[in-house]
C-alpha cells in the first residue's frame, strides 16, 4: 500500500467531497417537505436542461461501463465496440417513447412505469409483473457498481471488503436524507472527472506508448489468429442484435424513467435526448483504453479482468493523476447506484406495498417505505458482491437485461396503442421470460467454467444448421431479442384469441391528450400528485 499513498489520499478525499455534497443535497431546492415521493423519489419533477443531461448521463454511464467495455475489448476485441452504436441507437428511441411517458405520467402523478401500465392496461397483475421485473433486473446493476469500485480498490492494492461497506454506508445515508437531489448534484462532479480523465488518457496514454499506430498493432497482434479487430461472420448477428436489443432495454430499467420523471417539462427531455450523444463519443474514447491497454502489456489482477483499466491507469499515470481516475471511477458508481437503488424501492412502495398492503397510505408514508426499502437494495447489493463471485454477478446482469425487455410490449407499445389485451400482455411476458431464462441456461462460460448462464450470445446451431441459411456455423444472435420477439408474437395471438371470445379487457384509465401533455397541463381529475387510479378490475 505505501506505494500508492498519493493515490489513496486523493481518491479518499474526492470521495469526501462529493459525500458531502450528497448530504448538503438535502438543502438544495429544498421544498415545504420531503415527505413525498414526488420530492424525495423524483426530485420534486423540476430537473432542468443541465441537471437532467448530467443525472441522466451519471445514470446510464455507470463505473462498470468505465471497467467493462475495455475489458471487453481486451479480452474479444472488435465485439466489445457494440457498446458504441447501442448507445447511438438509443437516445431515439428514448425520443419516441419516454416524452410520452413523461407527459402521461405528469398528468396522471405516476411515479413508476407499473403506475402508468396499471393505468392503461387496467390490469393490477400486469402491473405488478413490471414492478417486480424492474427489481428484479435492477438488483444485479446496482451490484456491479460495486465490481468498478472493487477494481479500483484492488488496483490501490486495498482490502476491498471493509472499504466497500463504508462506501456504500456513506451512499446510504445521503441517499435517504436528501433522494434524488444527490445523485444529482454529484452527477456534477462525476462527469466532469470523468470528462478530465478520459481527455486526458486518450492524448497522454499514446504519446507514452509510441503512438496510436502501436497501439493498433499491438492489437492487431494480439487478435491475429481471430482477426478480433473486426467483426467475423460468426459475431456479426450477436452484434447488431447485442447492440440493438440493449438500446431496446436500456430504457425500460426503472433507473432510466426515474432520470426522465424528474424533469420539469417535455421540452427538457427532447433537448437532452440530442445531447447525450456526446456520452457515446466519450464511451468510444473509453472503449479504446482496452486497446491501450494490451500495448502496455497490462496484466489483470489476478483473474479478475475487471482491473485492466484500474492497472493501466496505476501503470500509466503519475499517482497524483491516477489517485483522481480512480476517484472518478468510484464516484461513477455510486451515482447510478443511487438513482438504480430509488428506482427499485419506488417501484415496491408504489406497486407492491401501496397496491397489496396500504391501499390508502399517506404520502409521508410512502416516502418512508421507500427510503427503508432503498436502504435493504444497497445493504442486498453490497452482500451480493462480497458473498459471491463478482463474475456470476456479471453473468445475472446479462440475464437482467434480458428480464426487462419482456416489459417492452406493456410499457413501449403501451405508449402507442391499446390493442394488446391484457391477457396477452402476461401471456407474452411470461413466454417470453420463459424462452429467455430457457436460453440463457444453455450457454456455457468456458472461461469461468460455468455449465449454464455464461453468457447471452445463443449457438444457433442448437436449434438449425445456420449455414443452411447461408450463415456461418457457429453464429449466435442475443438472448433478449429472440425472447422479446417471441414476447411480442405470443401477446398478439392471444389478443386476437381474446378478442375473438369477447374476453373482458380492462379500463383504459387514460386519454389521448395525456400523452402529449406538458408541463404546467391540469392533472387528471382525481389522479393529481400522490393518487393512484381506482382499483381497475384485476387478470
Amino acid at each position: 500500500m505505501s506505494n500508492h499513498v498519493t493515490e489513496i489520499v486523493i481518491a479518499t478525499l474526492l470521495f469526501l467531497l462529493v459525500s458531502g455534497m450528497g448530504f448538503w443535497a438535502a438543502r438544495w431546492r429544498r421544498p415545504s417537505t420531503m415527505a413525498h415521493l414526488n420530492e424525495w423519489g423524483l426530485g420534486g419533477r423540476s430537473f432542468g436542461s443541465w441537471i437532467t443531461w448530467f443525472l441522466i448521463g451519471g445514470d446510464l454511464y455507470t463505473a462498470y461501463t468505465f471497467v467493462a467495455v475495455p475489458a471487453l475489448l481486451f479480452g474479444a476485441g472488435a465485439a466489445g465496440f457494440f457498446a458504441v452504436p447501442y448507445t447511438v441507437i438509443v437516445y431515439p428511441l428514448v425520443f419516441a417513447v419516454l416524452v410520452r411517458l413523461w407527459s402521461v405520467s405528469h398528468r396522471h402523478g405516476f411515479v413508476t412505469p407499473a403506475d402508468f401500465v396499471r393505468a392503461r392496461s387496467g390490469s393490477s397483475t400486469m402491473a405488478l409483473l413490471v414492478a417486480v421485473t424492474g427489481i428484479v433486473a435492477t438488483m444485479p446493476y446496482i451490484a456491479l457498481q460495486l465490481v468498478g469500485i472493487e477494481a479500483v480498490l484492488k488496483a490501490m492494492h486495498v482490502n476491498p471488503t471493509w472499504a466497500l461497506i463504508i462506501a456504500f454506508a456513506v451512499l446510504a445515508a445521503y441517499t435517504y436524507q436528501s433522494g434524488l437531489r444527490a445523485p444529482a448534484l454529484i452527477a456534477f462532479v462525476k462527469d466532469s472527472l470523468i470528462y478530465l480523465v478520459i481527455i486526458v488518457a486518450i492524448i497522454y496514454i499514446p504519446y507514452k506508448l509510441g503512438g496510436w499506430h502501436k497501439i493498433f498493432d499491438a492489437a492487431d497482434t494480439k487478435f491475429k489468429a481471430t482477426n478480433g479487430t473486426l467483426l467475423n461472420s460468426a459475431n456479426e448477428w450477436q452484434y447488431v442484435t447485442l447492440a440493438f436489443g440493449s438500446a431496446l432495454a436500456l430504457f425500460l430499467y426503472p433507473h432510466s424513467v426515474t432520470g426522465v420523471l424528474a424533469s420539469r417539462s417535455r421540452g427538457v427531455i427532447k433537448r437532452n435526448m440530442s445531447a447525450p450523444p456526446a456520452y457515446s463519443f466519450l464511451l468510444g474514447l473509453i472503449a479504446l483504453l482496452g486497446y491501450m491497454a494490451i500495448a502496455a502489456k497490462v496484466k489483470p489482477i489476478g483473474t479478475d479482468g475487471n482491473t485492466i483499466v484500474p492497472v493501466l491507469f496505476d501503470q500509466m499515470f503519475p499517482q497524483w493523476f491516477a489517485g483522481v481516475a480512480f476517484a472518478a471511477v468510484a464516484i461513477g458508481a455510486l451515482v447510478p447506484a443511487a438513482i438504480m437503488a430509488i428506482a427499485a424501492a419506488n417501484l415496491f412502495t408504489r406497486n407492491i406495498y401501496r397496491e397489496y398492503f396500504r391501499p390508502h397510505a399517506e404520502p409521508a408514508e410512502e416516502a418512508t417505505v421507500s427510503k427503508i426499502t432503498s436502504l435493504a437494495v444497497k445493504v442486498g447489493a453490497v452482500l451480493f458482491i462480497l458473498l459471491i463471485n463478482p463474475q456470476f454477478s456479471i453473468d445475472l446482469q446479462l440475464i437482467g437485461g434480458v428480464i426487462i425487455l419482456q416489459t417492452l410490449p406493456a410499457v413501449a407499445i403501451g405508449l402507442y396503442t391499446r390493442w394488446l389485451h391484457r391477457w396477452g400482455l402476461v401471456a407474452g411476458w411470461a413466454a417470453g421470460m420463459a424462452l429467455g431464462l430457457w436460453m440463457l441456461y444453455q450457454i456455457p462460460n468456458a472461461a469461468t467454467k460455468h455449465a449454464h448462464f455464461g453468457g447471452s450470445a445463443f449457438p444457433l446451431s442448437k436449434w438449425f444448421d445456420p449455414t443452411s441459411i447461408g450463415l456461418n456455423a457457429k453464429a449466435t444472435m442475443y438472448v433478449g431479442f429472440v425472447a422479446v420477439l417471441f414476447n411480442i408474437l405470443v401477446a398478439v395471438v392471444v389478443t386476437l384469441i381474446c378478442r375473438a371470445a369477447k374476453a373482458p379487457d380492462g379500463v383504459d384509465m387514460t386519454a389521448p391528450d395525456d400523452y402529449t401533455a406538458d408541463a404546467g397541463g391540469e392533472p387528471a381529475a382525481g389522479l393529481a400528485g400522490d393518487q393512484l387510479p381506482e382499483p381497475a378490475p384485476t387478470t
